[in-house]
């Protein structure tokens, strides 16, 4: 039953203490004949109706302790709360809760979240990934403009978004209608090919005939026959001064596939390795992601193809001017991870 307010326990209080029978009040307000008593001892032992303040459990942690809590996890963020409780203890020798440790950081403002995730860097790959960007963050749109950034990427029908929520009551986590449905092996999929640039792009290209193995089946001469031959070559002709920007894969730096690019005149951009965040595609990829889970069920190479030519433009460019933002990322954490 809903709690009384404060003008109901007032008139409730006073019409007990115009001698008003109990049982009667208790009817007329909807409240049990033991709330009425306890409301009417509170007011004579306090001359109010209000709830009295109820003191506080006694921390079982010193300050000393706390700050030893704190300075634990700021140099072990991946230790769990009940490891450290067990390791803990308080008054009487007596373990804490790990409750306890999780109320201590956050009053620290020390929250339990997903980690992000990101490649291994070891210190050659930072020191490789923080000269390249000291070398091109004083570029302008106009030398950004004639790099075109490449990637593969693997799509599949059955996608599960993490960005997805789901409005439910307790008790329906597996109720139909809230459990989103996927395949285990995420169903038909595509390897795409794709490349962006200033006002420009290429793509989106198909692999056909992959086998397994390493790469998602993508070998150096798959590579060259399925999208340098048809698509880049031609794309290059067209345009003077374009350079190709691609990772270090090992389709990408086969001695096969560098035999190919030269006597075509491709220029290549020198890239550093694990650097996905500095390839503005990766964004592109995300957007196309986005795109074909708001597309009806279809085909997914088409349903590809329409998600790939309804992402804007200037979209493209906003990824192409983030270029600058990426490499001070990049500098200001010495070549570490950067939330691009």
């Amino acid at each position: 039953m809903p709690r009384l307010t404060p003008e109901q326990r007032e008139k409730a209080v006073g019409r007990l203490s115009a001698g008003d029978d109990p049982e009667a009040v208790a009817v007329a307000f909807n409240e049990h004949l033991s709330t009425l008593y306890r409301l009417q001892l509170c007011f004579v032992n306090t001359g109010s109706t209000a709830d009295t303040q109820r003191s506080e459990s006694p921390r079982v942690t010193t300050q000393r302790q706390d700050r030893k809590i704190l300075r634990h996890y700021l140099r072990n963020r991946f230790h769990t709360a009940n490891e450290t409780a067990r390791n803990t203890v308080r008054n009487h020798q007596r373990p804490i809760c790990g409750q306890t440790i999780r109320r201590r950081l956050a009053e620290r403002d020390l929250q339990n979240c997903r980690p992000a995730r990101g490649p291994v860097l070891t210190q050659r790959h930072r020191m490789a990934r923080q000269q390249w960007a000291q070398d091109h963050i004083n570029w302008n749109w106009r030398q950004w403009r004639n790099i075109l950034f490449t990637d593969e990427s693997r799509y599949c029908i059955s996608h599960v978004d993490g960005r997805v929520r789901v409005w439910r009551r307790i008790g329906e986590r597996y109720a139909g209608d809230c459990i989103m449905q996927h395949n285990a092996q995420g169903g038909p999929n595509v390897m795409v090919w794709g490349g962006i640039g200033l006002n420009q792009s290429l793509g989106p290209v198909f692999f056909n005939n992959l086998g397994p193995g390493r790469g998602n089946g993508i070998t150096a001469q798959r590579y060259i026959d399925q999208v340098l031959q048809p698509h880049v070559v031609p794309f290059f002709q067209a345009r003077r001064n374009c350079v190709l920007q691609q990772d270090n894969a090992r389709p990408h730096t086969a001695g096969v596939t560098q035999f190919f690019l030269q006597p075509n005149d491709i220029d290549i951009m020198a890239w550093p390795a694990l650097s996905p965040d500095l390839n503005p595609i990766e964004h592109f990829w995300d957007q196309l992601q986005r795109k074909l889970n708001q597309s009806r069920p279809g085909e997914l190479r088409q349903a590809l193809i329409n998600a790939w030519y309804n992402i804007p433009r200037d979209a493209i460019n906003r990824l192409i001017h983030s270029m600058r933002r990426r490499c001070q990322a990049v500098i200001n954490v010495h070549g570490g991870h950067t939330p691009y």
